[in-house]
């Protein structure tokens, strides 16, 4: 998604002390049964609180994994099978992608284990177990401790706890702040670093729609790659590959259900979503709606149009740019999006109003005012010195580390660090680091394509920040080069050892302080990281001073006030569900949206004069003959993708949509234009959560991949309309009235265990 991410109705049910709505929420698992579970069996869930947390027996959280720290995956067989999004995997399927093995244009799909690709790098994380420890991070700390010294202990408190639970490194394990600093968790996971691409579909399928379908409904997108997890002979985590690490034995994988989906029916998201910020108060959603969202807009549509220009000339180039730019382009229509919505919600206004009826509450009782009375006050006056500098922090993350050749300047940081020092051991440490990343960078990358990016990008930072928060190497180009960025720009690519990997390891093999400082590149990343962290930071944390304490202030007299409803912690990238049903949705005046899609808008959408909109020729042979196999739905159509109102964000890209049995029958990978304003307020009538079929995926590895020797290894659960026959079936080829009195547990060395339920309504 685009997701890993609906302001109009959360915002008017915070005028009122009232329930939350059923849908809102991205819930700790923790709570699940506390919180949750009762409106969850309203809704359809036929298993027990335990079986969706537990950490004694194996649960769903043990099915789950955060994928690079970017992602959600799940496990889908007992030998560490595990799916997610394409575009998830895209970094990883380019990587390995060559213009005569082009897998990231053709697909792929491993044979055999030893055909599985490794990726040194990328790890996935499955939660052990979390814990609430707000009453140690905060323990003799009160409303008069002074900020600094909270701040102080809060933190030491965090390292401490999360340091105790890593047990000398058999697990990464840290403290998150929930409700502005109000609760603290404690999350521990294990880390596998050994992670190997098994398939993915070709990028017509795992990208159809390009740029023009993200974030829209309708879609047709086959989003989804394979890979596997490896763990050593005793089933533990290795922190890189190894050659005699085997398939990982997951505690539990999801068995996959071809029964389909029907409107109404329930659905539940597992995953990781990055992060939301739903009580950032008016100020803040003001200064995101004028300045920050269009700044960033403004500088990617910049980046993206000159990366695109060379890409489609060289197609070498546009390879090696493919998964730089699908990043960038990924959040600069979603910023986009967000800026729309929040016009067309009136999103500040509506924030505006809850703040007014906040202070009225708090005006009204002279302890409420004692214990809140400023936070608003201090909020308001925070963001609008922020504002002044809040330009200039976009411009820096946007505009100067926009360009690749100042990002790479910054990670020679550490050795011009290293070389002041004197110390060899440290120079050889500093250069040894350098090695991998650097070989890897420049495998991607193209120095005129740079050159034209850095020019444009720098000149927009010179032109719209204000001159007196400009670096000096500003004042260079105008002296010295009459103020064209062009100009320097052929400068700083004609002399930098940084333009090739050639030149950089000259440099490297006998580096010395006097020639770094001198390369035109660290020049200008040391002025603009230098006039930044001395000029613009300490005038933001002067204007800022103030906002923690207020914000955790805010959000407590929000709960306070609100007593009756039952809020959910922003996302922070720790693993979180939501549950809600198949769902179809009104976009706007005269335009109703289906809940589902099928094979048939892949043939109307084609284009082969688009490359958004290309069907591979075996996928347009497929579809035309009808030859959809046990994957069809009852109708006789094969499906594609399915929508529900799940609240998610970006991180919950790769997410698990599962049914109320607990069986997996889509995976998340984007949300919908309407409802960009999600990561700020949730809409129940227009949020929706898009799904990639677990039909549509099974057909693209079995039929048009040609690999059903992985849909093989998977649990399918054969009560959808065709249910087929051979080994993919065998699994669980039972009646449906047997289906629903079992349940099915991958533990004890991986054998798959059938055990009877005593309560067949319970699964």
């Amino acid at each position: 998604m685009r997701t890993t991410h609906w302001a109009k109705a959360l915002l008017l049910t915070l005028l009122l002390p009232l329930a939350a709505h059923a849908d809102e929420g991205m819930w700790l698992p923790l709570f699940v049964k506390r919180l949750n579970h009762a409106d969850m069996q309203k809704k359809g869930l036929k298993l027990t609180a335990e079986e969706i947390y537990d950490i004694n027996n194996a649960s769903l959280k043990d099915a789950v994994v955060q994928l690079g720290g970017f992602c959600t995956g799940e496990f889908v067989s007992s030998q560490g099978l595990l799916l997610t999004n394409h575009h998830c995997g895209y970094d990883a399927i380019q990587s390995h992608s060559t213009p005569q093995n082009n897998i990231l244009q053709n697909g792929f799909y491993a044979a055999s284990r030893a055909e599985e690709k490794q990726n040194p790098g990328l790890f996935v994380d499955i939660l052990v177990r979390m814990e609430d420890v707000t009453s140690k991070v905060l323990d003799g700390i009160s409303a008069t401790t002074p900020e600094q010294e909270r701040m102080a202990t809060v933190q030491k408190r965090q390292r401490e706890l999360a340091d105790n639970a890593k047990e000398n490194g058999k697990y990464v394990a840290y403290v998150r702040d929930m409700f502005g600093g109000n609760e603290y968790y404690l999350f521990i996971y294990q880390r596998f670093g050994d992670v190997r691409l098994v398939g993915a579909p070709p990028e017509a399928v795992g990208k159809f729609g390009g740029d023009t379908d993200n974030w829209m409904w309708p879609r047709h997108t086959g989003d989804f790659s394979m890979f596997r997890v490896y763990a050593d002979k005793n089933n533990q985590p290795t922190a890189t590959p190894q050659a005699g690490n085997v398939p990982y034995v997951p505690k539990k994988h999801l068995p996959v259900s071809l029964q389909g989906i029907n409107e109404g029916d329930f659905a539940m998201v597992f995953g990781f979503p990055g992060r939301t910020q739903r009580f950032l108060p008016a100020a803040g959603l003001q200064l995101t709606l004028d300045q920050t969202n269009p700044a960033r807009i403004k500088l990617r549509d910049t980046r993206l149009k000159l990366w695109k220009e060379d890409m489609d000339q060289d197609a070498a180039l546009r390879l090696k740019y493919a998964s730089k730019y699908a990043n960038i382009a990924n959040y600069w229509k979603y910023f986009i999006g967000q800026n729309e919505g929040m016009k067309r919600l009136k999103t500040v206004d509506q924030k505006k109003a809850e703040e007014a009826a906040l202070d009225q509450w708090i005006r009204a009782d002279q302890a409420r005012v004692q214990k809140y009375g400023d936070a608003l006050s201090t909020i308001n006056e925070a963001y609008a010195k922020m504002r002044e500098y809040n330009l200039s922090t976009q411009y820096v993350n946007e505009a100067a580390f926009g360009t690749e050749i100042v990002t790479q300047a910054a990670r020679l940081q550490p050795l011009a660090t290293a070389l002041k020092s004197g110390d060899k051991a440290a120079i050889d440490k500093a250069v040894a680091d350098l090695k991998e990343p650097m070989a890897e960078h420049f495998k991607d990358y193209n120095a005129s394509t740079d050159k034209k990016v850095f020019a444009a990008l720098m000149g927009l930072y010179m032109q719209d920040v204000p001159k007196a928060q400009q670096p000096d190497v500003f004042q260079t180009v105008q002296k010295q080069y009459g103020s064209s960025m062009q100009k320097y720009a052929d400068y700083v690519f004609s002399t930098s050892f940084l333009t090739s990997e050639a030149k950089l390891n000259a440099f490297l093999a006998a580096p010395t302080l006097a020639k770094l400082e001198a390369d035109p590149a660290y020049k200008t990343y040391q002025s603009v990281y230098q006039n930044y962290v001395q000029n613009i930071v300490p005038k933001l944390q002067a204007a800022q001073g103030g906002l923690g304490q207020a914000n955790r202030q805010y959000v407590a007299a929000l709960r306070e006030k609100n007593s009756q409803k039952v809020y959910s912690p922003d996302a922070n990238s720790t693993i979180r569900l939501s549950y809600g049903t198949v769902r179809p949705y009104k976009g706007r005046d005269a335009v109703a949206y289906d809940y589902k899609t099928t094979g048939q808008g892949i043939l109307e959408k084609e284009d082969a004069t688009n490359p958004e909109f290309v069907v591979p020729q075996k996928e347009l042979e497929l579809l035309k003959m009808k030859d959809y196999g046990r994957f069809a739905d009852k109708g006789g159509n094969l499906p594609v993708a399915f929508i529900t109102d799940n609240d998610i964000t970006g991180g919950n890209s790769g997410s698990p949509v599962i049914n109320g049995r607990g069986e997996l029958i889509g995976l998340a990978f984007d949300g919908n234009w309407e409802a960009m304003t999600g990561d700020l307020a949730y809409d129940p009538e227009l949020k929706r959560c898009i799904n990639a079929d677990i039909r549509y995926v099974l057909w693209c590895i079995e039929k048009l991949g040609g690999a059903r020797h992985l849909v093989d290894e998977m649990t399918i659960v054969n009560n959808g309309p065709n249910p087929g026959v051979g080994p993919a079936a065998s699994a669980s080829n039972v009646d449906m009235s047997d289906v629903e009195k079992m349940k099915v547990k991958t533990e004890n060395g991986g054998k798959t265990k059938i055990k009877r339920k005593k309560d067949a309504a319970a699964l």
